[in-house]
């Protein structure tokens, strides 16, 4: 594993688990929809990939969350019931944050098996190479859908990164 990636506390996992999905699929379609918008050469640049269904699996959280590019959809999903996919990545929330910020070599952490893959490798592999060339923040995503919100929650998510650790925004060559 990459000694560098931060571990959620296991307390969190627990907070979260009784938490409803409706809420939470509703803002992660927001966030999935503006992400598409914002930058619609990751959907082109998956080109067939983009039909896939991505098992995202956060191992230190208490649910899944199930990707459709092509319908620009993410919902959420109890562990215990995944839903139909293609492709499934698991691993802890700090290795994919890391990864979508530019904080830590995608190839690496699958290297290490600080994330794993089952089903269709070239699709993880395509969805992997479009993140890496949309240089996504996810910071910026949140705020861009948080309207008068935004410059609070960009303070308070520079505030977690720091306590946490975990990659929150994207990292330039400087940072990383």
């Amino acid at each position: 594993m990459t000694a560098t990636l931060p571990r959620l506390p296991p307390a969190l996992g627990l907070v979260a688990s009784p938490l409803p999905l409706p809420p939470a699929n509703l803002f992660l379609g927001a966030l999935t929809r503006r992400i598409s918008r914002a930058h619609p050469a990751m959907l082109r640049r998956l080109g067939d990939h983009s039909a896939r269904r991505f098992l995202i699996d956060p191992t230190d959280l208490p649910w899944v969350l199930l990707l459709h590019p092509e319908t620009a959809t993410m919902t959420a999903h109890r562990r215990a019931r995944p839903p139909a996919h293609d492709a499934r990545i698991a691993g802890p929330l700090s290795a994919f944050l890391a990864m979508i910020h530019g904080a830590e070599d995608g190839d690496a952490l699958f290297f290490s098996r600080d994330l794993t893959v089952e089903g269709d490798t070239a699709a993880v592999l395509a969805l992997r190479n479009a993140m890496d060339d949309a240089e996504l923040d996810l910071t910026e995503e949140l705020v861009g859908i948080s309207g008068p919100l935004g410059a609070p929650l960009r303070r308070a998510l520079a505030r977690a990164e720091r306590a946490t650790g975990l990659a929150l925004h994207r990292m330039d060559a400087a940072e990383g």
